[in-house]
């Protein structure tokens, strides 16, 4: 039996599917309940670990550390929970899959297991589960929740956090609403003592959705699903080179049971055909079936000159009476009416599978956190909570809530509401579900009237960002079925000096979903290089509207161009700003098209950097990002590769803190096992300091490691800005710009309106479209001014900044100096 500590004790398993992230969510809540203050546990095999528990005794086993004395110099001498938990012994054989080797140490009997803060270190990297998952028969009778129960008591665990989907979830509270009869029982039975049943009365439990079909409602995201679409997309995008190659059709089934949302996004994101959901099945008429529908779709789409088609079924795909359709039938389908060389392609598992993106090592650790605190600062009386995110903020619902608004879908979609079932899907799932019909279907007839119809000009401005082509699309797919004239600007302002302007076609923007870059061409040019040759050339087209992707040289044009509109009629238009910059630096939004691309271009970039650290096992590299004055794409990598330190220009660098650095690293390399050293990372902003430049800091680090730690350096320069953009960055894309679209019709109605021949547009018509912790906000351009710091080009304020101290705090800075 445990001996009472003060301490809490909690534990976390993964249970139901793996997905990836669920790694990343296991080391955020065992680093974070250590630093505050807990003693933390895993349980293998998920709730089958909780029923058998532990039949051996514990073998902790500490290595000696590299240098002893670093001990005492750690916290100034002062022991800190995270020395007292720095390690336990069984991290490898957890991350090594050697756990129930017959030899040597073992975790045979063991299945709750205490870990340390080095236990975890790396496997946020790391795809699917390393504790395990099973799906247990026995926790599912009272007697093995009894089991499970008296196992949590033994071991003094009396909050337990369980990452997994809405059964797992259900599990988890139905087994905290049995607790205090469990504890009763166990005490009537001896099995454990009268004290023991006042110490844990009351169990803690907090639920976290590990999820690759994103089918929970209350929460945009699961963990495991951005990294499941990035399968799905990077199989469709090397299908696309074949299809297009042999003018064939393909038929992919992808996940899904009863949430399309991954069929969905992966048909925006890849620039499908034809989608099949469980939510809304094919509308048809009388006398003409779903499958005279998508004929007629895929028809229309090969007669404008398409040479491939791709069809995307989610497993769970039926029709409106709900009789299954499946790919080989969709197959046959294309095959036998249209005449289509048509292939099927089941990716299965494949989409479970491989290292977690940039999101699923994030979005999990940031919900770790939430997790732990939820746990701390959980009573008897409050719900059970599931922690979730709304756009850009976690958040905590009553899990059993979410468990009933996700299981109301299933029952709505059974009952053929399929509206009720849409209408209880998060609003990202709507909007994306109409941007893919207006972007994917071609129109015989143009849906607005000849009075209503506008000349859009789209212009791409500021350095290349991943998805400013996709948002292009959005906008042109768009602009042609309302009847408007998408028109190209080339090469920013100075394009348009140059005349540099042509009509996009709807063939012709359908393959840059997946193109990187930019294929409007860009450049930093602003329009009051020749504000009045500008205005001439915006009268000369006749431009109602402009839309203009790009950073913070687009907000400066647009602030440029509403300024101008006291002197020029010609910019009495609507005018909006899609911000898309690998920085991430435009005032007010948190997220800009490019920056997710750019960090999975970071991650990839410093996963590989890693392993040759390590393979070296006491190599520090410093790697060396872009992003203008802007830290966020160095702190978001960080936090996202476990990096020890990261420089920001906001926070700058001096000779106090590099002191502190060196300090840090010699302390934690001197508390390595002996041998065991990791290779580590140092992530630095290219415009954090004048004077210490990566070289410097590489030359300082190399002399003061001595014979602990060498020093080597990797500049990733223009490979941040990505190739192929990555799945969030398109689906981001293709629905800000379909709201830009919204918004500019709306803006020239209202024009339309005015009495007299000469317009006003107010100041509202020139806005920027921002992402504001959980909702979508249009923001004028003279109010961005107000936050904006136009000097160093970036945001007054920046939302991540307690990110920054979350990557530190991951990495033991401020309790090991």
């Amino acid at each position: 039996m445990a001996a009472p500590t003060g301490k809490m004790k909690l534990a976390v398993l993964t249970s139901g599917g793996d997905s990836a992230g669920m790694n990343a969510v296991v080391r955020a809540i065992v680093k974070i309940g250590i630093l505050r203050g807990c003693e933390t546990w895993i349980v293998r095999e998920g709730y089958e670990g909780l029923v058998r528990g532990n039949t051996q005794a514990h073998a902790f086993h500490t290595d000696v550390p590299t240098v002893p004395s670093a001990t005492k110099r750690a916290h100034g001498g002062v022991l800190t929970n995270l020395m007292e938990n720095l390690r336990f012994g069984d991290g490898d054989l957890l991350r090594d899959g050697t756990g129930d080797h017959h030899h040597g140490r073992t975790l045979k009997g063991r299945y709750i297991v205490r870990v340390g803060w080095d236990d975890v270190r790396g496997w946020f990297a790391e795809g699917g589960t390393l504790i395990g998952t099973a799906r247990s028969a026995t926790f599912r009778t009272p007697e093995g929740r009894l089991s499970a129960a008296h196992n949590l008591i033994k071991e003094g665990i009396d909050a337990l956090a369980v990452c997994g989907g809405d059964g797992s979830l259900t599990g988890a509270d139905v087994f905290r609403a049995e607790w205090p009869s469990l504890v009763s029982q166990l005490l009537a039975q001896g099995k454990i003592t009268e004290e023991q049943a006042h110490d844990h009365g009351h169990l803690k439990i907090v639920g976290l959705v590990g999820s690759i079909d994103n089918d929970m409602s209350m929460t945009d995201l699961t963990i495991g699903a951005p990294t499941a679409l990035h399968r799905i997309c990077e199989a469709i995008d090397n299908i696309n080179s074949t299809a297009a190659s042999h003018s064939r059709a393909f038929v992919l089934e992808v996940m899904g049971r009863h949430c399309g949302w991954l069929a969905l996004l992966a048909g925006v994101s890849s620039g499908a055909d034809f989608i099949f959901i469980p939510e809304r099945p094919p509308e048809t008429i009388p006398g003409r079936t779903w499958e005279d529908v998508m004929c007629d779709a895929i028809q229309r789409h090969r007669a404008a000159g398409k040479r491939k088609t791709i069809v995307i079924v989610a497993e769970g795909a039926h029709d409106a009476d709900l009789q299954p359709i499946r790919a080989e039938h969709v197959k046959e389908v294309l095959s036998e009416r249209l005449g289509l060389d048509t292939r099927v392609t089941t990716l299965g598992h494949t989409q479970r599978g491989g290292r977690p993106c940039a999101f699923d090592r994030i979005l999990p650790t940031l919900q770790g956190e939430e997790a732990v605190k939820a746990l701390l600062e959980a009573t008897p009386d409050t719900p059970s909570y599931m922690i979730g995110v709304r756009e850009n903020k976690i958040t905590r619902v009553p899990l059993m809530e979410a468990v009933a608004m996700t299981r109301a879908v299933a029952d709505a979609i059974a009952a053929k509401d399929f509206a009720l079932a849409m209408s209880m899907r998060d609003p990202e799932f709507y909007q994306s579900l109409e941007g893919f019909f207006a972007t994917s279907t071609l129109f015989t007839e143009k849906q607005l009237p000849h009075h209503r119809r506008m000349r859009v000009a789209i212009m791409h401005m500021g350095a290349p960002a991943g998805g400013m082509n996709a948002a292009t699309r959005a906008a042109v797919r768009y602009c042609i079925k309302q009847g408007h004239h998408p028109l190209a600007v080339h090469n920013g302002f100075r394009g348009l000096l140059d005349d540099n302007i042509h009509e996009l076609s709807w063939l012709g923007v359908d393959s840059w979903m997946s193109r990187g870059g930019s294929e409007l061409g860009t450049n930093r040019t602003l329009p009051d290089v020749d504000l009045g040759a500008v205005a001439a050339r915006f009268q000369e087209h006749n431009f109602h509207a402009l839309l203009v992707i790009g950073g913070f040289e687009a907000f400066n044009a647009l602030l440029i161009l509403e300024n101008g509109r006291q002197h020029y009629p010609a910019f009495h238009i609507p005018m909006a700003h899609l911000p898309a910059t690998i920085s991430n630096n435009v005032p007010m939004t948190e997220f800009s098209l490019g920056s997710d691309t750019s960090l999975n271009a970071l991650v990839d970039a410093c996963d590989s950097i890693k392993q040759s650290a390590s393979a070296s096992r006491n190599r520090v590299f410093v790697v060396e990002t872009q992003g203008g004055k802007c830290g966020y794409l160095a702190t978001m990598g960080a936090l996202a590769t476990g990096a020890s330190i990261v420089y920001t220009p906001e926070e700058g660098m001096n000779l106090d803190t590099l002191r502190q650095d060196v300090k840090f690293l010699k302390i934690r390399y001197g508390l390595d096992a002996k041998g065991k050293s990791e290779g580590r990372l140092v992530i630095r902003n290219e415009c954090s300091s004048t004077v210490y430049t990566t070289d410097v800091i590489t030359k300082m680090f190399k002399e003061e490691g001595g014979d602990l730690f060498d020093s080597r350096s990797a500049s990733l320069g223009h490979t941040l800005q990505g190739g192929i953009p990555s799945p969030m960055d398109r689906a981001r894309a293709a629905r800000l710009s379909l709201r830009c679209m919204a918004f500019l019709e709306e803006h020239h109605d209202a024009l339309q309106k005015q009495v007299g021949k000469v317009k006003q547009a107010p100041p509202e018509s020139a806005a920027v479209i921002t992402i504001q912790k959980s909702v979508l906000e249009w923001v004028p351009v003279q109010e961005m001014v107000r936050h904006a710091d136009m000097k160093n080009r970036r945001g007054k304020t920046a939302w991540w900044k307690e990110i920054k101290d979350l990557a530190e705090a991951l990495v033991g800075r401020p309790e090991l100096l």
